[in-house]
């Protein structure tokens, strides 16, 4: 039989040329041409290395791809392997059409015979405009989102196709693998695999569903799971064997998101035994057991009968021009989710089904994928029969794909199609259809059951977009300008996206950028995010939070100190972040779960993104690790009930500790009042307690009252663990000997910056070692939006406030290309900079 999971990548050699649409019907037209060196997978895009910002219309002509491979050790027949094919594909060997597809979502397997020795494979890419010519019959509705409402009959990503989200990219070529491999070689990817969780508490058990049909037939086969061998049933069929069984593993852990537990997995093996006493093992992966439920009153997402608050982002491509970037990146950003305290990122529909490393990242990671169709927002013509059999076939194709990954927890039929229906006035018997209601439904309970599924997002209420019931896409706070306390009067129990700002990068990505001539120059702006047909961008929304927060005119100020509105610009949306999700994580809020649109931007620039396109955190990522901690405090503000001090923890273990409060003056003295009070949080579990209970005083904590000017200018609120040692990096030491701060908030009372203070009131150290640097910051004054730069470091923490007498102690990480360490330290009320180098320590 041979090795089973053997296959030969095709993934070297290819060239490249452009043709113009339809000039050329076959390989045998190409002639002499001008080609060039293609990457696959890859796109044109990617292979041309084409500029952002004058790409010229890939999607206007027709481009091929060739390669000449020897097949020898093949044999007379074999199984070419397609990943995917942007979009309108032919697949040629040796002349001879093989594969015509026109969804670049679907992967295939065709049984192809080369010839002995030199073979040519062409794949050739048709014109997605011309493939879209004709006349079709008309949508219901049109959407602003994309320009060419015939996109709708293309199984594409709208990818480069939305104007004023990315740059006119479109994905265009074999985008995902091509492999060659044995006609009698399984392939892994064939094998069903389905897990489930059973039993309760300490009877946990996992169940593991293994199914696969071969072309010859093994005298007997198993499964292992956890080193443990269990036998499945082989069924002779007419030609080859049906192998399958539903194995049960006792004594397993549950697999957890990283935030509530560990995310177990286990390996898992398929073994086949054969006639003449051969033997061939597939390795099947990891497999991990779990449960997930979508609560129907609350929204709230359950897992392993736990209910989870989700958080994190929405998944966008790695690289405008490949999509799916490099191993490395991908690691990156999946590393950034984690460590920045997200549970869960959403593959919206706007975009493209992850790879399988992608996946395989998550499991072993413990990040909850909350997994769109690729759908968005236009009205899709399901009733065409050659479109719905596709549609089907890769739908199938990927919940086959997608059944073993633990980490997929929602499937949701796509993104702002009711929306869209119900905005341009259809009634509500027209915002959905039998497609998104029961097809889609029914495959997902068949192919990876015990998996909520929902129809679309938004979805629910009186209106699909409604913000106080089922699932919201809400940007209330966000483009709608909406004030802070509307976090709260929205009502939102779960909102699949939220909260987009064009988030500036830090000053080493801003000199990326036509040389730090920002915000001023073209290619800042087009690297700014904007709605089709809205008069305004998402920077324009960034300031009106800039002016209402800080009451600080933001024209007048990039006019005149571009350096602080670029610093009062980070910090206006890590504070808008910060007091959002204080709202929202608080025990008394509607709200389940929110998903921050973008976790990266798409290009250099103040995108959506949290973190930027070089995979560099802005500060809303840095606010937003502060406010995802599994042990985090915040605060919100209760009116004339003065503030609220949530404390939560999401870990197995309670949470014994201290709880500090201190009210904060800046022109006075530094501290108006402090109280410090036992705290205990049960496992998985959130508190709230009142600040004026535990003052026991009137301090007219949120200045509701406003007798007089307030006494404070800041609330500070503090876990502190006792009898650490004094030194903990990447958190706080202070207060009594030995303290170990794991949160802090501070809750400013004024819409304004701080007074200015002299440089003098910080002081800092540095001490380098052979793997970091080591940095120790004290003041004597409040201090705003602290942040650190250090050219080639990465800090474990970035853009806190700091409190007098709370020295804050730093690790900086070195890149491989780091040069000597050296530290600017700024603050938004620091009238200069401290700047640091390190002290040698061997």
């Amino acid at each position: 039989m041979g090795d089973r999971s053997a296959a030969r990548p095709l993934d070297q050699g290819w060239v490249l040329v452009g043709t113009a649409a339809g000039e050329v019907l076959d390989p045998a037209g190409l002639g002499t041409r001008d080609w060039r060196p293609a990457i696959v997978p890859g796109t044109v895009a990617q292979a041309l290395d084409l500029d952002l910002d004058h790409p010229g219309e890939l999607d206007g002509r027709d481009w091929w791809y060739r390669r000449v491979f020897d097949a020898a050790g093949i044999g007379g027949a074999a199984v070419l392997e397609l990943d995917g094919l942007a979009t309108v594909a032919e697949v040629w060997l040796n002349g001879t059409k093989v594969l015509q597809s026109t969804n670049m979502f679907r992967g295939w397997r065709v049984r192809v015979h080369p010839r002995p020795g030199e073979n040519e494979r062409v794949l050739g890419f048709r014109s997605l405009r011309a493939a879209l010519g004709g006349r079709r019959a008309r949508p219901r509705w049109k959407t602003a989102l994309v320009a060419k409402q015939e996109l709708r009959w293309a199984r594409t990503t709208l990818l480069g196709r939305i104007p004023g989200w990315t740059p006119a990219v479109p994905a265009v070529g074999p985008w995902r693998a091509v492999r060659l491999r044995c006609v009698d070689a399984l392939d892994p990817a064939a094998v069903s695999v389905r897990t489930e969780l059973v039993g309760r508490d300490g009877a946990l058990a996992g169940r593991v569903a293994v199914g696969v049909e071969l072309g010859e037939a093994p005298i007997a086969a198993s499964v292992t799971v956890d080193g443990r061998s269990f036998a499945l049933h082989v069924e002779p069929l007419a030609a080859g064997a049906r192998v399958d069984g539903v194995v049960e593993v006792s004594g397993i852990a549950p697999w957890w998101p990283h935030t509530h537990g560990a995310p177990a997995l286990y390996p898992c093996a398929l073994t086949l035994r054969f006639a003449d006493g051969t033997e061939d093992v597939v390795d099947l992966g990891p497999v991990g057991f779990r449960t997930v439920a979508f609560d129907p009153v609350s929204q709230a997402l359950v897992v392993n009968g736990r209910r989870v608050f989700a958080r994190g982002a929405c998944w966008t491509a790695l690289d405008v021009r490949s999509i799916d970037g490099t191993p490395a990146k991908l690691a990156e950003a999946l590393r950034l989710c984690v460590t920045g305290g997200m549970n869960m990122v959403r593959v919206g529909g706007t975009m493209v089904y992850g790879t399988d490393a992608f996946y395989r990242a998550c499991d072993a990671l413990g990040v909850l994928v909350w997994q769109d169709f690729m759908f968005a927002n236009m009205d899709y013509p399901f009733a065409d029969p050659a479109f719905s059999a596709d549609v089907l076939a890769e739908v199938d194709g990927q919940l086959h794909r997608l059944q073993r990954h633990p980490c997929v927890a929602v499937y949701c039929g796509g993104s702002e199609v009711e929306q869209q229906a119900a905005m341009v006035g259809l009634p509500a018997s027209e915002w959905s259809g039998p497609f998104f209601q029961d097809v889609l439904p029914a495959r997902v309970a068949a192919l990876h059951p015990g998996v909520p599924y929902v129809p679309s997002t938004p979805t629910g209420g009186a209106l699909p977009f409604s913000t106080a019931a089922g699932i919201t896409h809400y940007y209330g706070v966000g483009a709608y300008r909406r004030p802070l306390s509307d976090a709260r009067l929205a009502g939102v129990r779960f909102t699949a996206e939220c909260l987009g700002f064009a988030n500036v990068p830090d000053a080493e990505t801003v000199e990326r950028i036509a040389g730090g001539g920002v915000p001023h120059h073209p290619a800042w702006k087009a690297g700014v995010p904007r709605d089709g047909g809205a008069g305004w961008d998402f920077e324009d929304t960034r300031d009106h939070y800039l002016r209402v927060l800080y009451g600080l005119d933001p024209l007048e100020l990039r006019s005149t100190d571009l350096e602080r509105y670029l610093a009062m610009s980070r910090a206006v949306t890590a504070e808008v972040l910060t007091r959002v999700y204080a709202e929202w994580r608080r025990p008394g809020s509607t709200c389940q779960g929110a998903l921050t649109w973008f976790l990266t931007d798409l290009r250099l620039g103040a995108g959506w993104g949290v973190i930027d396109s070089t995979l560099r955190p802005k500060s809303a990522w840095w606010a937003l690790r502060r406010a995802f901690s599994s042990r985090a405090v915040a605060i919100t503000d209760e009116g004339l009930d003065g503030v609220g001090i949530h404390v939560h923890n999401e870990t197995a273990e309670p949470l014994d500790a201290v709880l500090e409060v201190e009210l904060l003056a800046a022109r006075r003295v530094a501290r108006a009042a402090i109280t410090r009070a036992p705290l205990r949080v049960d496992p998985w579990s959130s508190v709230t307690l009142s600040g004026d209970a535990l003052f026991g005083t009137f301090h007219d904590l949120a200045y509701g009252y406003r007798f007089g000017p307030p006494r404070h200018d800041a609330v500070a609120a503090r876990i502190v663990i006792p009898g650490q040692r004094v030194e903990q990096v990447g958190g706080q030491v202070g207060g009594q000997v030995g303290e170990q701060v794991v949160s802090e908030d501070t809750w400013f009372v004024h819409a304004r910056p701080l007074p200015m203070q002299d440089p003098a009131v910080l002081s800092g150290s540095a001490v380098a070692d052979s793997a970091a640097v080591v940095v120790t910051l004290e003041t004597t004054a409040l201090l705003q939006a602290v942040t650190l730069s250090a050219t080639g470091y990465t800090p474990d923490d970035n853009g806190f406030h700091l409190c007098p007498g709370r020295p804050r102690v730093l690790r900086f990480t070195p890149s491989p290309t780091a040069k000597p360490f050296k530290l600017h330290v700024t603050a938004l009320n620091l009238d200069g900079l401290l700047t640091l180098r390190p002290i040698e320590r061997f």
